[in-house]
């Protein structure tokens, strides 16, 4: 229990209003768009902070000469096997770390890519035990607006300033985009697992902007929480005289972070689902004998939302279609044509080629009026395959199979079940934001250190789905039949022993096996009969149980200590990082299974 003295610092950190106008939060005021009142927040045009590196003495150097000769004998022994080795000092990231980060995207355990702050997307983290931090810039929204009188015409990707790799002459790329926010009155809001961009005025003085970041992540949620999907809702306000044509564009590169759209072989394919969500699937080809991965990127059409794709474009001069020629058009028309549905599948791209695909939302806005426009990003990768050759199917096969073109049922679901995720998130979220005993500084803080749980490099799997060179560790365990049980007492050397003899099987076959499970040192001990519950149940040793349903397996779950050194469930951090912590706010379950694999680790 919270007493009313053990926070003493109760000054709001961040009020919305020193961030946003109250005539735009009022603006926003409906439809969970407007931020909430708890959050951490940044200006659009804030400099991300270069984060200070580690550096020795020489005198500490000298000391460690001996440990970092050891240690580059093993990261050149594991490198010759063609694996990373946990901890390598001796190479340098070629994205150094900053404090740019945002909340990340998806649920647990099926992979991440976060997004920072600014909106770019960053941080992949879909193949385990890889993270490739630099963002890759293809992937952006953007906006185009043009009014009835035909004199004001804006058309800006939704991030601010040049970034690195833009501006170059003559590009063909996305610096032929329109990179014209400035950031200065735009802001973003984060409180895991949402976070809300308010463009206030930009680009078009006359139109505000909500975009809202949704991810599955509910506790107790066991099939949801899973899920690889992401939604994007753009909440637009017309303020001005004039009706305003307004489309969002939704762009993607075939890629899974760093060079790996160069790679060659990707192929992009529109569809066009149920309930009028439609969009591209990208078709990706790792290297390196990963498993493949499958992204979707989608809109749902409505009465006053029409959705249009381009399945493929290009960033070099000699592609069919450019960069520059997709933003044209987009500057031009606002959409795409309708028959670019029927295209189907995209040539597999060449090497050194990057595969792009876009899906455009175009809705009129009245004066005064108000339009949602809901996007949805998903990526299927069913099998994960750790370095030294084990592979599992995730956690989320169990609900969508294990193809990888479950992407495209992955958007359908979640363009069509967020506002439930919200609700879910809301209930869970309300009792400790309206707490008047915690300081504001502690709500959002709590909940925004979830993070980790999504982005921390974390891995969740189906307990049964194991597929190839899956190591049998059972024959330190004590197997235990779905048998009839009965307990019965028989007293040794003045001690009360407890035995469990085994009747019958479950074919009817007698067993004379007893198995001692308790012994009290004193006669006046009493045991305690197993319950019910586990009488009749056989005790698998990668089964974990939902207290909600008994019957309910919700697999095995991992985590890293850290995204920088390579190192799963490290059972000393669990405790001292509050991992334990973290994970007891979503689920006892889940907390529970890495105290359970240790305990079997070091069964006697």
């Amino acid at each position: 229990m919270v007493s009313g003295n053990l926070f003493h610092c109760r000054k709001n950190s961040w009020p919305p209003e020193e961030y946003i106008s109250r005539t735009t939060l009022q603006l926003f005021d409906f439809d969970s768009a407007a931020p909430p009142e708890q959050a951490w927040r940044r200006r659009l045009n804030s400099h991300a902070n270069i984060l200070k590196e580690f550096s020795v003495t020489f005198t500490e150097a000298i000391k460690m000469v001996r440990l970092g000769i050891r240690l580059w004998s093993y990261i050149r022994e594991e490198a010759s096997h063609g694996r990373k080795a946990p901890i390598d000092p001796f190479t340098r990231e070629s994205c150094k770390p900053s404090a740019s980060q945002g909340v990340p995207l998806g649920g647990m355990g099926s992979g991440s890519i976060s997004r920072g702050f600014r909106g770019e997307f960053r941080q992949w983290q879909i193949i385990p035990g890889i993270c490739e931090a630099s963002p890759v810039m293809a992937n952006q929204f953007s906006i185009f607006i043009s009014r009835d009188g035909g004199n004001k015409n804006f058309a800006s990707v939704l991030a601010p300033g040049q970034h690195e790799g833009l501006g170059k002459a003559g590009d063909q790329g996305i610096s032929s985009w329109g990179w014209n926010l400035s950031g200065q009155h735009s802001t973003y809001h984060a409180l895991f697992p949402r976070a809300w961009t308010i463009y206030d005025g930009e680009p078009d003085p006359e139109l505000k902007i909500s975009c809202r970041q949704i991810s599955p992540f509910i506790p107790h949620n066991y099939r949801e929480s899973s899920l690889p999907t992401a939604v994007f809702v753009y909440t637009l306000v017309n303020t001005g005289r004039e009706r305003a044509k307004v489309s969002l564009l939704f762009t993607w590169a075939n890629s899974i972070g760093g060079i790996s759209q160069l790679s060659g072989d990707h192929v992009n394919e529109p569809f066009i689902g149920e309930d009028g969500v439609s969009g591209v699937l990208l078709h990706h080809k790792t290297a390196k004998g990963n498993p493949p991965v499958t992204f979707a990127i989608a809109a749902c059409e409505t009465q006053n939302v029409s959705v249009t794709v381009l399945p493929c474009f290009g960033l070099s001069e000699g592609s069919r279609v450019t960069a520059k020629d997709m933003w044209g058009r987009m500057v031009k028309d606002g959409q795409f044509d309708r028959e670019n549905f029927n295209s189907g599948p995209s040539i597999p791209s060449s090497p050194g080629e990057t595969a792009c695909a876009a899906v455009s939302a175009s809705a009129w806005v009245e004066p005064h009026g108000k339009c949602t426009v809901a996007f949805a990003l998903a990526w299927s990768s069913p099998k994960v395959k750790f370095l030294k050759g084990s592979s599992y199917h995730r956690r989320y096969t169990k609900f969508y199979g294990t193809s990888e073109r479950a992407a495209q049922d992955l958007v359908h679901d979640a363009l069509t079940n967020y506002k439930r995720w919200e609700e879910d998130i809301e209930i869970w979220q309300n009792p400790i934001l309206n707490d008047p005993r915690l300081p504001e500084w502690y709500k959002f803080t709590l909940f925004n250190e979830l993070y980790f749980l999504v982005a921390g490099g974390t891995v969740w799997i189906d307990s049964e789905s194991s597929t190839s060179n899956m190591r049998n560790d059972q024959h330190q365990l004590v197997k235990v039949e779905n048998t009839d049980v009965i307990v019965t007492d028989a007293k040794v050397d003045g001690r009360q022993d407890a035995v469990i003899e085994h009747t019958t099987d479950s074919s009817g076959v007698e067993d004379k096996d007893e198995a001692v499970i308790a012994n009290c040192s004193s006669k006046n001990e009493s045991l305690v009969p197993p319950t019910k519950r586990y009488s009749n149940c056989s005790l698998h040793p990668f089964k974990m149980l939902d207290p909600q349903n008994e019957n309910d397996d919700v697999g095995r779950f991992l985590y890293l200590e850290g995204v920088e050194y390579i190192m799963w469930c490290t059972y000393d951090v669990h405790f001292y990082a509050f991992i334990c912590y973290f994970l007891s706010l979503v689920s006892q379950v889940l907390n529970s299974i890495s105290s359970r694999d240790f305990a079997k680790a070091v069964y006697l």
